[in-house]
């Protein structure tokens, strides 16, 4: 890569020889001003305004204008003459953490490389420097008649430097913000941060310029002769938001989709509602002819006796059929009749179970005690 500046840099006694060298390159497609009319160039001239006349190159120098319009004249000479100790220089004044540095002072890059074989070493101890400190270089260096500054980092292998303005060069940022006050709700932070964590992160080496690659594909089709290829036109912006939620929400759903995600979980949690039928006062058919409380009463007669689901089944279809007729049947009467007849059958076979289990206990007590009692007088005999 050609240099477009030498010199070096001083840090402390230290000087390293080194080259400057543009970091960066523009791939932008450049066009030419043209007469429409004839395809002509358009070309711009230089013309002195007093003589009307196009001037060259070596009749051209440089001049200030004062406030009152005139021009001060202003010759190299005159430059060389003021004090610029950075002239040739690179001077570090300082080493600062990297976050120190605000992005928007940040200009143009470049890389230094190392002039020759004798800075060799100086350039790979300012580098290791760097890297064990995680610091950076700032530094004060002259580019094309003015002094600026530069923060110096480690890229790689490689000292890289990147212009900086000046303090007094960043504008403050008054009357930028928004005058109305908002107020941000937690859902829409909410599906904000959901947004951010679907978009994720990015392989910044995997993005390019889709409008330069259009405009080389417009350039190579007119001059083969071919009409352009059609493409969609751009969505209108500067839309105004109606609903800032389902917005957001449309976005994840996008983003999601476009990642190869499911887009489920996006919206918002809304509580489900069945609806509640409405209870009519007069009682259909199959309720008045009985068809209900007849299997009510089947279910009953087929469930064992002495349960309490059967008690409940036939209190609730009993009940059912007292709502929708209006009164009670003469079939409800008697299934509920047999119902409470069930259930004292089924106390009194309990209370017979229960008193054979205690007779059975009793009598299996007394042959204990009588097998106890021989056994004693089998123990006394053999001993007399």
């Amino acid at each position: 890569m050609r240099s477009i500046w030498n010199g070096a840099i001083s840090f402390g006694l230290v000087s390293i020889p080194i080259k400057l060298v543009n970091a960066t390159e523009s791939h932008a497609v450049s066009f030419r001003q043209i007469h429409t009319e004839d395809g002509g160039r358009i070309r711009y001239r230089k013309v002195c305004e007093l003589e009307e006349r196009e001037v060259p190159t070596a009749e051209i120098g440089k001049g200030y204008e004062d406030a009152d319009g005139s021009i001060i004249p202003i010759t190299d000479d005159d430059l060389a003459t003021l004090p610029i100790p950075t002239a040739k220089t690179i001077e570090i004044v300082a080493f600062v953490p990297a976050d120190r540095i605000d992005p928007l002072q940040m200009g143009a890059a470049y890389y230094l490389a190392a002039s020759g074989t004798p800075a060799a070493k100086p350039y790979t101890l300012l580098r290791e420097a760097l890297k064990r400190s995680k610091k950076v270089a700032i530094a004060k260096f002259a580019l094309r008649g003015r002094e600026r500054l530069g923060m110096l980092r480690v890229v790689d292998d490689v000292i890289a430097m990147h212009g900086l303005l000046w303090p007094d060069e960043i504008r403050a940022p008054e009357g930028v913000a928004p005058d109305t006050e908002v107020t941000v709700r937690d859902a829409e932070l909410d599906l904000a941060d959901a947004l951010m964590d679907t978009l994720g992160e990015v392989d910044i080496d995997t993005l390019h310029d889709d409008y330069r690659d259009a405009v080389e594909e417009l350039i190579a089709a007119k001059a083969d002769g071919a009409a352009p290829a059609e493409r969609a036109p751009a969505g209108e912006g500067g839309g105004k938001v109606i609903d800032l939620l389902a917005a957001l929400e449309n976005s994840v759903r996008e983003a999601r989709t476009a990642r190869g995600e499911s887009p489920e979980g996006t919206s918002r949690k809304v509580a489900d509602v069945t609806p509640l039928a409405r209870k009519s006062s007069r009682a259909t058919p199959k309720q008045v002819g009985g068809k209900k409380s007849t299997s009510a009463s089947a279910k009953k007669k087929a469930a064992p006796a002495g349960k309490k689901t059967t008690k409940s089944s036939a209190t609730k279809a009993s009940t059912s059929g007292a709502k929708a007729s209006g009164t009670k049947t003469a079939e409800s009467k008697a299934t509920h009749s047999k119902a409470t007849d069930s259930k004292a059958t089924a106390r009194t076979s309990a209370r017979k179970t229960s008193a054979k289990k205690t007779t059975t206990a009793a009598s299996g007590a007394k042959k204990t005690a009588a097998a106890a009692k021989k056994t004693t007088s089998g123990r006394r005999r053999a001993s007399a």
